[in-house]
């Protein structure tokens, strides 16, 4: 049997956010590694300064951070560390540590003209002046090295680099073949499927991601993986694999379903859907809510069940 080199530390600090606590691991080996970087919080730093001397270490003794992706849960902390020679993740999370101006711009007017086509009434609009807010939470730093599928991990050679976007344009996670250890992010989790979220495409040429595709196609890549033990950026460590992404894709046919019984009673625009299925929610989450209704219309419509039209530039959607 192979001599596993590398050894896995859950840490586990607080956020501000519904989700709750994220977890970071140490992984160490050839070099000693940090596998996300929590939120930019007082109280995320104190945690993150305990548990490593809980272990016999401190944040100084950390020689790289390697990023799952560019959520300010899983980017905070990456300015914080003396001693860090290394940032790695995807090449996404580069626009996001520099705060690039160009990008964020974009991002905002991205996010202002899809409210638009998918009928966000003005009174609603107001949501687009919060969009930066959550950067208050990330850090501030620059990638070193750009991890791409079927790399391994610098410092960290047992490890390979598994591309699942869905969540997140910039989602990677990192599996040890030799025993199946799976570094998931946010891409699986035990008790709650992650929304694949909406973000404008890198190439402003190019059509925009459609991440609930991207997502189904990543479970499927994973259930070929042979995983055996997954270390989500929250909540449980967990070994089903096999029966967790069967659910999970069953449980999003089930939602698109509820979508296409209210397209074949009339037709909608997404805002019209997105409030049936989240009304207790919009008010407060509509960038959640509306990726989450657009994602299944995205299926719906690759599967061939739906088309759209555009009434005074405003999509809308209806059964074929």
């Amino acid at each position: 049997m192979k001599v596993l080199h590398d050894t896995i530390t859950k840490l586990t600090l607080p956020t501000p956010y519904a989700v709750g606590d994220v977890h970071v691991y140490l992984l160490k080996g050839d070099t000693l590694s940090l596998i996300d970087a929590g939120v930019k919080t007082k109280e995320a730093w104190e945690a993150l300064t305990y548990q490593l001397k809980q272990i016999g270490y401190q944040p100084n003794d950390i020689e790289q951070i390697i990023l799952t992706h560019h959520h300010p849960d899983h980017i905070g902390l990456v300015g914080e560390f003396s001693r860090i020679q290394t940032i790695a993740g995807h090449s996404i999370n580069n626009l996001w540590l520099t705060r690039n101006k160009s990008f964020l711009k974009r991002y905002q007017q991205f996010f202002n003209d899809y409210f638009v086509a998918s009928g966000v009434p003005d009174s609603y609009m107001q949501f687009l002046d919060k969009l930066d807010l959550p950067l208050r939470y990330a850090g501030v730093g620059e990638l070193t090295a750009k991890l791409d599928e079927g790399d391994v991990l610098p410092g960290h050679g047992d490890w390979q680099v598994i591309e699942t976007k869905g969540h997140a344009q910039s989602h990677l996670s990192f599996l040890r073949e030799a025993d199946g250890a799976f570094l998931a992010g946010d891409h699986l989790l035990k008790h709650i499927s992650p929304n694949p979220l909406l973000e404008p495409p890198i190439d402003e040429e190019s059509e925009r991601p459609k991440p609930i595709l991207q997502y189904r196609t990543n479970l499927l890549k994973c259930l070929s993986l042979d995983i055996k033990t997954v270390y989500p950026g929250h909540g449980e460590i967990f070994t089903n694999v096999a029966e967790l992404i069967p659910a999970r894709l069953e449980k999003q046919e089930q939602r698109a379903a509820k979508v296409l019984d209210m397209l074949k009673e009339k037709e909608h625009t997404p805002f019209e859907i997105c409030k049936k299925l989240f009304p207790k929610h919009i008010d407060h989450e509509l960038d959640l809510t509306i990726s989450e209704t657009i994602g299944q219309l995205d299926f719906l419509e690759n599967e061939g069940y739906i088309t759209k039209y555009s009434d005074n530039d405003v999509f809308v959607y209806h059964v074929k």
